[in-house]
């Protein structure tokens, strides 16, 4: 193999595991360190620059960078026999959050000078704000359109208040809206033809996916006064119309949204709330933590059922019906669920709450607008510009791709305002500019580290939560405490510092092997060269997860190459502490994504190139 080029940013990126996962690249281990070091308001900007939500994030994050931390492939169950488990990324988010220190003064200012430019956003939630985050700074006139009268999107209207108070709405999305980006609540947009007539320099469309898909079964027009669709009653809830709900609930859906709604259902006045999904528990699309809470607060799940009636009497509802049915799969893997041929289920209920999934909804889009619609009615948007096929107009979030989540949103309000600059710039938006990237040795003494490299045996702690008799008598009462700072600085200490690199030097390595008998993964071996799939069988560990690289070095004296498989190694710096002649160093990696304020931001003017150790 030839030597690795550690100078390629991905390179160490992707040894990164969480921040290559985070859609948004956030720089996890370097907020984390900073969290441990009580410095809460930097921990804090580290992430405003990212995902712009800290706090909100904190609490409502669908997690992506958590199945991809390194410490769930390293770590021993140990006498507990527990799980291997990942850092709390996302809780230790909301510490900085919780903890920071006043930090408006930190944020940027509103644009002295106004540079003509007019942009106009549909739609107030995570991806418009995102973009307008990133454009105000340079000086662009911002109007942002909402049928709503309050900004936030669905982090407003369609996360419960107990998971999400709103408060950290008010003060996050106010950040966003003090740059000097003007709202017009209770603006709906109705015709996207009518607002590109007024002349914007560019429509960015984040409007999200607004309409939730209902159920076709006998009886749901006979009752339905009583049966809801789940996204609108959330919202009801959220707004203050819904207050109350019937004793006997039944949640149809197996995602987030129906564990919202059982919940909140639950302290709405619903004594037997059941939540019936038609597939198996493992396959719903609710995140293991969301179904974990509704279990806590005495919410059954009823998996492998489908809907088949409702059942009603005199236009009053009386419940559901339902079939059993299991999986198969054929030969190609492909699932169909079968009826059992057992009796029908039948669960009595008041309300019925419909969680089966979102849809997007474009009837406010002309179809003689230049834009181009694929199959399933969604707008034709490219996957790196977030361009529509119509020069001047980009969507993000749920409104250019589906549903996802806030992150998602995030990433693609950031590639969007980028898009949006050049393209008001008359630039070709496709010409994306690179990320910024460091890589500098941590060494502060022979042995000694600028950063704490001991590996915690500690498991995953635990975040406190509030008394469910408590929890459930209030829907506005948040329900997760949060870390303490003493159980945030022990969570943090589990960090195995990722982004701490070992930068190997072959022209200075003797091959003693000091390095091979300290490493305690045995990730590193030296050994005759090959190609990768040969290289991979004949390590001191077989390296079979080839997701991640081995990283290759050469120049050594005996013509052998040093290969380190970057799966499981802990970073612990071991092999530089015992290596005699500094072949081995750490070296800190810093990614930070390119945004459209890069130009506001001296400290990327111009962008630093990565500065490396010659292999």
């Amino acid at each position: 193999m030839k030597p690795t080029d550690i100078a390629q940013p991905d390179y160490f990126h992707k040894v990164v595991d969480c921040q290559w996962a985070c859609p948004a690249h956030t720089p996890v281990p370097e907020y984390i360190r900073l969290i441990a070091a009580g410095r809460y308001g930097d921990a804090y900007l580290v992430n405003w620059q990212s995902n712009v939500f800290p706090g909100i994030l904190g609490r409502t994050c669908d997690r992506p960078c958590e199945p991809a931390c390194r410490r769930g492939r390293v770590e021993e169950g140990g006498d507990r026999k527990a799980k291997p488990e990942p850092v709390a990324i996302c809780r230790l988010k909301r510490v900085a959050a919780d903890y920071k220190e006043d930090i408006r003064e930190r944020l940027p200012k509103p644009a002295a000078k106004k540079n003509g430019k007019r942009v106009a956003l549909v739609g107030a939630g995570p991806a418009s704000l995102t973009v307008a985050r990133d454009l105000a700074p340079l000086g662009y006139e911002l109007v942002v359109f909402d049928g709503d009268a309050k900004s936030g999107g669905m982090m407003r209207t369609q996360i419960p208040k107990f998971r999400l108070p709103e408060s950290v709405i008010d003060e996050e999305v106010g950040y966003v809206l003090d740059l000097g980006v003007e709202f017009r609540g209770g603006q709906r947009i109705d015709s996207l033809g009518a607002l590109l007539a007024q002349g914007w320099d560019a429509v960015f469309v984040g409007s999200g996916a607004p309409r939730g898909r209902d159920i076709d079964v006998p009886g749901r027009t006979e009752a339905a006064a009583n049966i809801h669709i789940g996204i609108d009653w959330l919202a009801s809830v959220s707004f203050g119309h819904t207050t109350r709900i019937g004793k006997r609930v039944v949640v149809l859906g197996g995602g987030n949204t129906a564990m919202d709604c059982c919940r909140s259902a639950r302290r709405l006045g619903g004594e037997e709330v059941h939540v019936v999904v038609r597939s198996g528990y493992d396959e719903m699309k609710a995140s293991p933590w969301e179904k974990e809470d509704a279990a806590h607060e005495g919410i059954p799940i009823h998996n492998y059922l489908v809907p088949k009636a409702i059942t009603h009497e005199g236009g009053r509802l009386t419940g559901v019906t339902f079939e059993k049915v299991a999986p198969k799969y054929d030969e190609r893997g492909r699932r169909q669920l079968i009826p059992t041929g057992e009796s029908d289920v039948h669960f009595p209920c008041d309300d019925v709450l419909v969680a089966i999934g979102q849809e997007n909804a474009f009837p406010w889009i002309e179809r003689d607008l230049g834009l181009d619609f694929d199959d399933w009615g969604m707008p034709v948007v490219d996957k790196a510009t977030m361009a529509s096929t119509r020069a001047g107009v980009f969507f993000g979030g749920d409104a250019a791709f589906g549903p996802k989540n806030i992150i998602w949103a995030v990433a693609h309000g950031h590639e969007a305002a980028i898009s949006i600059d050049l393209h008001c710039r008359g630039e070709d938006v496709a010409r994306r500019p690179a990320p910024h990237t460091t890589l500098v040795s941590q060494k502060m003494g022979i042995h000694e580290w600028s950063y704490d490299n001991a590996i915690t045996g500690d498991h995953r702690f635990r975040v406190p939560l509030k008394d469910t008799k408590l929890a459930l008598k209030n829907i506005r009462i948040e329900v997760e405490l949060g870390y303490d700072e003493k159980l945030a600085f022990a969570e943090a200490q589990r960090c195995l510092n990722c982004d701490v690199q070992t930068v190997f030097a072959g022209k200075l390595c003797i091959e003693c092997d000091a390095c091979v008998d300290i490493c305690p993964m045995d990730c590193i071996t030296f050994t005759a060269d090959g190609d990768e799939a040969d290289l991979r069988t004949r390590l001191r560990a077989p390296a079979e997860n080839t997701a991640q690289a081995l990283y290759v070095g050469g120049n050594l004296k005996t013509g052998r190459v040093m290969v380190k498989d970057e799966d499981v190694c802990l970073h612990c710096g071991l092999c530089a502490e015992r290596c005699p002649t500094g072949a081995w160093d750490m070296q800190k990696f810093l990614l930070e994504m390119a945004h459209a304020d890069d130009r506001c931001r001296t400290r990327h003017a111009p962008a630093p190139r990565v500065s490396v150790a010659v292999a």
